[in-house]
C-alpha cells in the first residue's frame, strides 16, 4: 500500500474532513510529507494539530482560481515539489427535486465539488508536467459516478459523473507525462457527508439501516477508503490509470428483485 511513498509531496484537500484527515494520518505514517488544504481554516488547524509527523496547512476556497495555485505553490514551496494530489475537497450539497432546486444550491454544489476539483487537478498536474518527475492524482468521486443514484441528488449525482469524466480525460492527457490520474468512489461511508441522519444524532439507526443492505453487512469506514487512495498514489499502482475505483462493499449490487 505506501511503496513508494517515503519522503513524497502529498497535497490533500478537505483535509479538514474525516476522509481527507484519515488519509493524511496513513500518508504520514508511510513516511510522505503532507499539506492539507480547506475551506474551514479553525478546523483544519484543529485536524494537523492531531496529526503526527511533516504536515502543513493552506486555507482557502479553492473553488476560486488563485487560492487553488496557492495550495500548490504552498506545497511546493514548503517540500520543493508535488508528487501527489488527493483532490477530495467537496459536499453533498442540497437535496430536493430537480424542479425545485434553486440555481444557486446547483451552482454552490458544482462549485465546491467540479470546479474545485478541475482547478486543484489543473494546478498541481501543470507543476508536475514542468517538474518532469511524474506524479499521482486522485479524485473523489462517488458510488453515484457510474452505479447508482440519489433521490433529489440532480447536483450532487451530476458533479460525481463529471468527475468521473474528469478523471478519465485527465489520465489520457497526463499519462504521456508519467503522471497517473484515478479515482475513489465510495459508496455509504460512516461520515456525516456519507450517512444520512448523522447530523440529526440519528446515528447508530441510520448506521443500521444503510448497513441491512450491503452485502458484506458493514458500513464503510473511512479507512477503507484512505487505504485506496494510499495504493493508487503508491507505485504498487504504477501500471493503474484512468480507473474508477467502487469502493462499497456491495452495495449496489443489490436490486429490488435480489432483496
Amino acid at each position: 500500500m505506501s511503496k513508494g511513498l517515503q519522503g513524497k509531496s502529498v497535497l490533500v484537500t478537505g483535509g479538514a474532513g474525516v476522509i481527507g484527515s484519515v488519509t493524511a494520518r496513513l500518508f504520514l505514517a508511510a513516511g510522505a510529507r503532507v499539506m492539507l488544504a480547506d475551506l474551514d481554516a479553525d478546523r483544519l488547524a484543529a485536524v494537523a494539530a492531531t496529526l503526527d509527523g511533516p504536515v502543513l496547512t493552506v486555507a482557502g476556497d479553492l473553488s476560486d482560481e488563485t487560492a487553488a495555485a496557492r495550495a500548490v505553490t504552498a506545497c511546493c514551496d514548503a517540500y520543493g515539489a508535488i508528487d501527489v494530489l488527493f483532490s477530495n475537497a467537496g459536499i453533498s450539497g442540497t437535496v430536493a427535486p430537480i424542479h425545485e432546486l434553486a440555481v444557486a444550491d446547483f451552482d454552490r454544489i458544482v462549485a465546491a465539488n467540479l470546479r474545485s476539483m478541475f482547478l486543484m487537478v489543473r494546478a498541481a498536474t501543470a507543476r508536475m508536467v514542468k517538474d518532469g518527475r511524474g506524479g499521482a492524482v486522485v479524485t473523489m468521486a462517488s458510488s453515484m459516478a457510474d452505479w447508482d443514484v440519489l433521490s433529489g441528488g440532480c447536483g450532487y449525482v451530476s458533479t460525481k459523473h463529471a468527475v468521473a469524466g474528469l478523471t478519465k480525460s485527465a489520465a489520457l492527457d497526463l499519462g504521456p507525462h508519467g503522471i497517473r490520474v484515478n479515482a475513489v468512489c465510495p459508496g455509504v461511508i460512516e461520515t456525516t457527508l456519507g450517512v444520512p441522519g448523522l447530523e440529526g444524532g440519528g446515528g447508530a439507526s441510520a448506521v443500521d439501516r444503510f448497513a441491512a443492505r450491503i452485502p458484506l453487512r458493514r458500513i464503510g469506514q473511512p479507512e477503507d477508503v484512505a487505504e485506496v487512495v494510499l495504493f493508487l498514489a503508491s507505485d504498487a499502482a504504477r501500471h493503474v490509470n484512468g480507473a474508477l475505483w467502487l469502493i462499497d462493499g456491495g452495495q449496489t449490487l443489490q436490486s429490488h428483485s435480489n432483496g
